[in-house]
């Protein structure tokens, strides 16, 4: 009998680790990734960081050569942008912009998601700018190149990488969030300070509590005008105010979405048997509500999990998710959910840019935010994925290693409750 085999659609890092995934299972089926970009998948957070600064070239950023995909029989489809997929007993088809088709028995959805855009009187001017592939971060790194005057809007992860960039290129930069304070989806307080006064202190303008109420400037932007009257020149602007995640497909198929994602359980399966979905995309049920949760490592681990289950084995995601980001000198590393947190122990002095900020809830230590402070952040993130824990009155105390606490024995949590 001939089969159809597994389709997967989105060839970036989850879509890659899933179709590798599945050869490394046995799966023998033939498997077809598709994605719309030009390229093969390629790792993203260089994009914003060491890509950017000039640092690392496209091809370095590849997962995988051609060949290995070749060789494992991973059909690699790029330049093709799926906008019809559907379903009936045993299988399904899916149809590109152009006209291609694609039959396949079971299906992956690895779709991630779009820059969100911004609506403002002159937001489609040129050189304003958006960061989320290789595309965008070449027409940013050819942009920062003539910039003087450089606007970040939009406080987050990716603004603030990208604006340590440019003020590191001798731009003069300006970073306007509209929420009092920055990080803010991600990060307690006493973090988003610390940043906002560290970018200070390397030359960049902060700018809290600001809304943009247009971009000025005839064919491409000159000034950002704020809401309080303000206007800040500018060459270039990068607007980074978040991530909107691809459901168009999900929805065609009726496929439950929530949290703004395609909800998905700890084994990657959707609300639809012989789908599963990984990535920026989906959505997951996790201690207070459902989340997406943005990272290269949720991703990674999200397609492991998917893999196995179509390959007909249970290998749960029950790993703690983590996080980095360099932003200049400063390296953050997150281990850990700190949603619904309700108390935050300092561990380190913030003014020697080096210290860990620990987040407990009803009295348990449930993520952390680590500074410049690597060995913190190991061993955090292996007392979580061992089921143990810090008792708040030690978490501060620098005579007494963190990883003391590390029980061994536990076993690993999983994220869903």
């Amino acid at each position: 009998m001939s089969s159809d085999g597994i389709l997967i659609i989105g060839a970036n890092q989850a879509g890659a680790q899933l179709a590798c995934g599945l050869r490394e299972h046995g799966v023998t089926a033939p498997v077809t990734l598709v994605g719309a970009e030009p390229h093969l998948p390629y790792r993203r957070p260089p994009l914003s960081k060491a890509f950017l600064a000039g640092e690392a070239a496209a091809d370095s950023m590849l997962l995988r050569p051609a060949t290995y995909y070749r060789d494992r029989g991973i059909d690699v489809v790029t330049g093709e942008w799926i906008s019809e997929v559907s379903m009936a007993v045993g299988g399904g088809a899916a149809s590109t912009a152009r006209g291609r088709a694609f039959e396949f028995d079971q299906l992956a959805l690895t779709v991630g998601g779009t820059p969100r855009r911004l609506s403002v009187p002159g937001a489609d001017l040129g050189n304003v700018l958006y960061l989320r592939d290789l595309a965008d971060a070449l027409a940013l790194r050819e942009g920062l190149a003539s910039a003087e005057h450089v606007v970040v809007i939009g406080g987050g992860f990716i603004g603030l990488e990208a604006a340590a960039v440019a003020r590191a290129r001798g731009c003069q930069v300006a970073v306007v969030e509209a929420l009092p304070q920055l990080m803010a989806r991600a990060v307690a307080p006493v973090v988003a300070d610390f940043y906002a006064d560290a970018h200070r202190r390397r030359g960049v303008q902060v700018l809290l509590g600001s809304g943009v109420a247009a971009l000025s400037g005839e064919g491409a932007v000159r000034s950002v005008e704020l809401a309080d009257g303000t206007s800040l020149r500018a060459d270039l602007v990068l607007v980074g105010i978040g991530i909107v995640a691809h459901t168009e497909l999900a929805e065609q198929l009726g496929l439950e979405v929530a949290g703004g994602g395609i909800l998905v359980d700890e084994l990657g399966r959707t609300s639809r048997a012989g789908v599963v979905a990984a990535g920026d995309c989906t959505s997951m049920r996790v201690p207070g509500g459902i989340r997406r949760i943005e990272s290269v490592a949720n991703a990674i681990d999200q397609a492991r999990a998917a893999a196995a289950t179509l390959a007909g084995l249970r290998d749960p995601l029950a790993t703690v998710p983590w996080f980095w980001s360099d932003q200049g000198d400063l390296k953050m590393q997150t281990a850990g959910l700190s949603t619904g947190f309700d108390e935050v122990v300092l561990r380190g002095d913030v003014t020697t840019e080096q210290f860990s900020a620990l987040y407990y809830r009803d009295g348990r230590l449930i993520a952390i935010d680590a500074i410049n402070a690597p060995r913190d952040y190991m061993a955090v993130r292996k007392i979580l994925e061992s089921g143990g824990g810090v008792p708040r009155e030690a978490a501060a105390d620098m005579t007494r290693p963190l990883a003391d606490f590390l029980v061994r024995t536990r076993s690993t949590p999983s994220l869903v409750p």
